[in-house]
């Protein structure tokens, strides 16, 4: 993996909200996946940004 690429994903990282990181480890399943699928998209956001260039 390139330098650029981990730093765009870390970026994405870094930025994540606060409600993101409380759900990705809450009890409640919905709350959970929801989170699961908000980082996902985060990070296919980065990778995308990183394969146009």
């Amino acid at each position: 993996m390139s330098d650029d690429l981990s730093q765009r994903i870390l970026t994405a990282l870094v930025r994540t909200p606060d409600w993101l990181r409380r759900d990705l480890s809450s009890k409640d399943e919905a709350n959970r996946q929801r989170a699961e699928e908000a980082l996902s998209a985060m990070i296919a956001s980065a990778l995308g940004e990183h394969a146009d260039r």
